[in-house]
């Protein structure tokens, strides 16, 4: 068959598509903690994964800040197995191979030298006889055997309840999706606001809170394990109900403490609460008087990934601020993400951008009602969950008040 020229050229061409976003929490968890239990409604893949919490540990001797910043801080990544995976490999912390597992201090080049006959030449040590194909196979890469358990069913079995630790956090989400759907994955954003408000569990004892785009839920299950009622809000009825499902997953964690989590819809793009009966997830009048009259913290995390979106979320902050009986706390931890633009034909943070000048245009604020007060947290503070804790995480704090 003849090709024309300019077809053929047209072949070769490498192009690229890209319609979906994957967080790299998902991207550096290990398969093995990927199991797919579902359609959703709109066909999607769900995963259910499982995130470590350091109950029983000292946060600052896994994360190897006491007495230190925590800027630089590199924890392995939801694998408790990775450095005995190391080890097994030959590997150093580092991984870095190693000839032998005692010498994990030799420099690379001496290693190398030691590798080398005598005329110079480049000797292969052959892998023992004793390292099986059953031992490779147990440090190959796991590999993803999805099977579906149910395709939209509405009740977590009771059997799935009784099988979750009071160690682990068992988040139902979805893996690269499209951007309008980011909230059905995990972020790290979300981890580092779990770690603060475990760090400083004083300031949400016993407290309502409302968390605005709780996504998956992960950081309201977190806060009802020490607050008294958390409003877990976001929109969309998929997503919804995939938090209520993790709000259902993770009951043995907020049971102790007494902690009760409200999945909810909230549209920052909307002036008023839904308070349709038909529409689920909407808001009963005694909730809505209960949100306004109590809640004292605010909160969103990694919420910050489109301009509009961004300037909807702080109209919201500013209109539920108003609305509250007493002063609250906001905190707001984001990710600051390095993206290369064609409008500037270099590497910029435009969201984040976005969202410092809206956190500025805050603070200056005077409208005669009320002050908001801004302050940055230093992420110096221990991790009670296993992940990486990346420096392009912030959390930033706001206190709103009415003025007197």
């Amino acid at each position: 068959m003849m090709v024309d020229p300019e077809e053929e050229e047209t072949m070769e061409e490498i192009t690229f598509k890209s319609d979906t976003v994957l967080s790299d929490v998902h991207l550096n968890t290990p398969n093995k903690r990927h199991l797919m239990v579902r359609l959703n409604a709109v066909g999607q893949p769900v995963f259910l994964s499982q995130f470590k919490l350091l109950w029983n540990k000292d946060p600052w001797k896994d994360t190897q800040v006491e007495d230190k910043k925590q800027k630089n801080i590199q924890i392995e990544n939801n694998t408790l197995d990775y450095r005995s995976i190391q080890k097994s490999c030959g590997k150093n912390s580092n991984g870095i191979d190693c000839l032998d597992k005692n010498e994990t201090q030799i420099h690379p080049c001496m290693r190398i030298e030691a590798l080398l006959d005598n005329d110079g030449d480049l000797e292969v040590v052959r892998r023992p006889r004793t390292f099986s194909e059953t031992k490779q196979k147990e440090l190959s890469r796991n590999k993803i055997h999805p099977k579906i358990l149910t395709q939209g069913a509405e009740n977590v079995s009771e059997e799935v309840q009784e099988n979750v630790h009071h160690s682990m956090v068992k988040i139902e989400h979805t893996m690269a999706t499209p951007l309008e759907d980011v909230g059905k994955q995990v972020w790290h954003g979300a981890f580092l606001l779990a770690d603060y408000i475990l760090f400083q569990c004083d300031l949400f004892k016993s407290c309502t809170v409302l968390e605005l785009g709780a996504g998956t839920g992960i950081a309201s299950i977190i806060t009802a394990t020490v607050a008294k009622t958390v409003y877990c809000t976001d929109v969309g009825e998929d997503l919804l109900a995939m938090c209520e499902r993790n709000v259902t997953l993770n009951r043995s964690l907020t049971a102790t403490a007494g902690g009760a989590i409200k999945v909810k819809e909230l549209n920052w793009l909307k002036d008023d609460l839904c308070t349709d009966p038909q529409v689920p997830f909407s808001w009963s009048e005694e909730e809505i008087s209960d949100l306004y009259a109590h809640t004292t913290i605010i909160m969103a995390a990694d919420v910050f990934y489109d301009d509009d979106l961004t300037d909807a979320l702080f109209k919201t902050l500013y209109r539920i601020t108003h609305n509250l009986k007493d002063a609250c706390t906001i905190y707001l931890s984001i990710e600051k993400r390095l993206n290369f633009t064609l409008r500037h034909l270099d590497i910029t943070c435009e969201a984040y951008n976005h969202f410092r000048f809206s956190l500025n245009d805050l603070e200056k604020l005077r409208d005669g009602k009320m002050k908001f007060i801004v302050e940055p947290i230093e992420a110096t503070f221990p991790q009670f969950l296993v992940y990486e804790r990346i420096e392009q995480l912030e959390l930033w704090k706001i206190v709103a008040a009415p003025i007197s």
